[in-house]
C-alpha cells in the first residue's frame, strides 16, 4: 500500500486468527517496531473494530485493524532475518522435512511435538524457524494453515503474498482437501459416516478445549472411514474435515465414542492401549489436495511418523490398504457453492412474493 495522508484498514485473515496484535504487525507490517505500535497504541490511533487496543490484545479473524497513514514517522526498518540468525540444527531439521517445493508453496512433514506457532511456554515452533525455507535469497515463507503440536504430517507454507491469499481462499472455501490418517480405540459400528455435530469452547478451560455445544457451538462435519480393524480393539481410520473447527477431529472422534489413540485431552484413559502401543497422539496429515495459484493442483502426502508406524505394525494392519481414493470436490460443497445456492433460493423466493403480489392485485 502505497503512503497517504488517509488511515490504513487491514483485515485480519484466518491465518491470523487469534495472534497477538504486535505480532500480526510483526507478520504483515514488519516496519512497524514493537515501540511504534505501542506509541499508535498510547496516542489512540491504532483501533481494531473501532475499539482502542493494546500490543498484548489478541485478534480475530474479519476483525478490522484500523493503522496510521503509511507516511507518519516510523522508526528505521528492522533489517530482516538471514538463515544464519537460526542454530545449524534448526536449519538442518526444517529442510530435512521438506516434501515438496515449487514457486508457489513449499510443503512439509511437521514431526509431532513441533507446534506450528508461538504461544505460552512454546519458544521453539515451526513459524521462528521458516526462515531456514528462504532459497533463493527469496521472502520468507508464510504460513496458510496450522496443525496442532502433537498431529504430525502435510503443512504447507506459502512462498509469497499472492500465493498465500491463494491458499488461504482454498482453505476457508474447503476447496482445499485433507485426509488425517488416525488409530482409535475400539470399532465404529458404522464403517463410512458422517458426524454432524456443532463445537464451541468448553466453559472454565480458558479457550484451550472444546466441546460438543448443542446450543451454541458452529457447525462442524467430519467424514470418516475405517481402514481396518484390530478385531474390536482398534480401527485405523481416514479422516476428512469438511470444516475447520479447532481441535475438530479430536473432539468428533471423542464424541462418538472412538478417540484418537493418545489424545488423553479428549478420551480421557479410555484413549490408551496396552501392549505396548505408544502413548503419543496418533493422528496424522496424511494427503493435501489444492489447486495451484496458476493451475494445475498440488497433491502431497506424508509418511507416518516412528510411533505411528510402529504402532501400525504392532496392530497387524496392511499400510498398502491404507490409501482410500480420494472424492472429487463437490461445488454444491464449497462455501462458494453453498452460498451461491442461497443467493439462488433467495432469488427465487422474491419472485414468488412478488408474483403473489400481482396475483392478488389482478384480483381486485
Amino acid at each position: 500500500m502505497s503512503a497517504s495522508d488517509d488511515v490504513r484498514t487491514f483485515t485480519v485473515k484466518p491465518d491470523d486468527d487469534g495472534i497477538r496484535l504486535d505480532r500480526w504487525f510483526k507478520r504483515n507490517l514488519p516496519d512497524a517496531s514493537f515501540n511504534i505500535v505501542s506509541r499508535w497504541s498510547r496516542t489512540g490511533q491504532l483501533r481494531v473494530d473501532g475499539k482502542r487496543v493494546g500490543p498484548g490484545d489478541r485478534v480475530e479473524a474479519g476483525q478490522s485493524i484500523r493503522v496510521p497513514p503509511a507516511d507518519a514517522p516510523t522508526a528505521p526498518a528492522k533489517p530482516k532475518r538471514i538463515v544464519a540468525d537460526l542454530p545449524p540444527e534448526d536449519i538442518a531439521l526444517m529442510q530435512s522435512l521438506v516434501l515438496h517445493r515449487d514457486k508457489h508453496a513449499i510443503v512439509i512433514n511437521k514431526p509431532p511435538g513441533l507446534a506450528t506457532q508461538g504461544g505460552t511456554k512454546t519458544d521453539r515452533h515451526v513459524d521462528g524457524m521458516l526462515d531456514a525455507l528462504m532459497f533463493d535469497a527469496e521472502g520468507r515463507p508464510k504460513l496458510v494453515h496450522r496443525l496442532d503440536k502433537d498431529t504430525s504430517g502435510v503443512l504447507l507454507v506459502a512462498r509469497s503474498a499472492n500465493a498465500a491469499g491463494h491458499f488461504a481462499k482454498a482453505f476457508s472455501s474447503r476447496t482445499a482437501r485433507k485426509v488425517y490418517w488416525a488409530l482409535v480405540t475400539g470399532v465404529p459400528d458404522v464403517h463410512d459416516g458422517m458426524i454432524e455435530l456443532p463445537i464451541g469452547k468448553q466453559p472454565g478451560t480458558g479457550g484451550e478445549k472444546m466441546h460438543v455445544d448443542m446450543k451454541e457451538g458452529s457447525a462442524a462435519r467430519t467424514r470418516y472411514r475405517v481402514i481396518e480393524r484390530a478385531g474390536n480393539r482398534a480401527a485405523w481410520v481416514e479422516l476428512q474435515p469438511f470444516t475447520g473447527r479447532t481441535h475438530q477431529l479430536r473432539v468428533h472422534m471423542a464424541a462418538i465414542g472412538h478417540p484418537i489413540v493418545g489424545d488423553g485431552k479428549y478420551g480421557g484413559q479410555d484413549a490408551f492401549l496396552t501392549g505396548g502401543i505408544s502413548r503419543k497422539m496418533h493422528l496424522h496429515a496424511r494427503r493435501l489436495k489444492v489447486d495451484l495459484p496458476e493451475g494445475g493442483a498440488l497433491d502431497v502426502i506424508a509418511p507416518l511418523p516412528t510411533h505411528f508406524a510402529e504402532s501400525v505394525e504392532m496392530l497387524g494392519f496392511d499400510p498398502l490398504r491404507a490409501d482410500l481414493p480420494i472424492d472429487e470436490v463437490k461445488f454444491s460443497e464449497t462455501l462458494e457453492g453453498k452460498n451461491r445456492a442461497a443467493l439462488n433460493i433467495a432469488k427465487s423466493r422474491r419472485k414468488e412474493r412478488k408474483g403473489e403480489r400481482r396475483g392478488r392485485g389482478s384480483e381486485r
